[in-house]
């Protein structure tokens, strides 16, 4: 193959973004999309300054139609897809369980469990019925697919899905040559985790900076994954600050 296509949902910052410099710096084109156009095209003006392709392309991944036009959109402008990167995420302002509102409950699960699982159906299609099939799959689990932070009822039970979806999808994908896999991210140094240097509530009640790592060690680790051949696969990674309270948090 003469191209290598390249999807990354929720592209137009953070890690997204990171993960969108990485994949072209090793030849992916890439297809960044976010329901933002603005930071998208500067993602892609990025990609570009530095000597790559990239298109932007407008999609909110927790809507079928937007994701079935999205594939449409690279189906007919490249016939393949070799790797996804289900990044898309958002997290809702910390509540109390019993308070939460259904409304936030819902747009959390649309966009983090609903929209992983859009994608992922759309990328089987695609890859199994392109020439030469196959392709990689990797879903952002974070750290929180493992260990809740306190008042995070709806990010942390989508994030624990993802996890079921990442061992489906990596069994079901195993007879069209299709590798799943899913990346743990914890505090990497994107918009989201700038609170984290001026401290967060922890699981005592304390509120408590915490350690963060720069966004480029996480495209490193997605590069990792990228590079491998289909035949062999990483089903879980987690990248972390290493002094970030994760494995004695609680």
């Amino acid at each position: 193959m003469s191209e290598k296509i390249a999807l990354v949902t929720g592209a137009g910052s953070g890690i997204g973004r990171a993960a969108a410099l990485a994949l072209s710096g090793i030849g992916f084109t890439v297809v960044v999309c976010g329901r933002r156009v603005a930071p998208l095209e500067e993602t892609a003006a990025a990609i570009a300054a530095r000597g790559g392709k990239a298109l932007a392309a407008v999609c909110d991944v927790g809507k079928p139609d937007d994701v079935a036009a999205l594939f449409e959109r690279i189906r007919s402008e490249w016939g393949r897809l070799d790797f996804l990167f289900n990044n898309a995420g958002m997290g809702g302002a910390p509540a109390l369980l019993e308070d939460l509102p259904f409304e936030t409950w819902q747009s959390v699960v649309a966009v983090n469990l609903t929209g992983v699982f859009l994608c992922t159906q759309a990328a089987f299609r695609l890859m199994k019925s392109q020439s030469p099939g196959g392709g990689r799959i990797v879903n952002n689990g974070s750290i929180s697919a493992h260990t809740p932070r306190p008042n995070s009822i709806a990010y942390t039970s989508t994030k624990h899905a993802v996890t079921g979806i990442t061992k489906a999808a990596a069994l079901d994908g195993r007879k069209y040559d299709i590798a799943v896999g899913q990346i743990d991210i914890g505090n990497a140094e994107s918009q989201m985790a700038d609170k984290m240097k001026k401290g967060v509530p922890q699981p005592d009640g304390s509120v408590r900076p915490e350690a963060t790592m720069p966004l480029d060690h996480v495209g490193q680790a997605i590069i990792t994954m990228a590079n491998l051949p289909l035949a062999t696969n990483i089903l879980f990674m987690t990248i972390k600050a290493t002094a970030m309270p994760f494995e004695g948090r609680g």
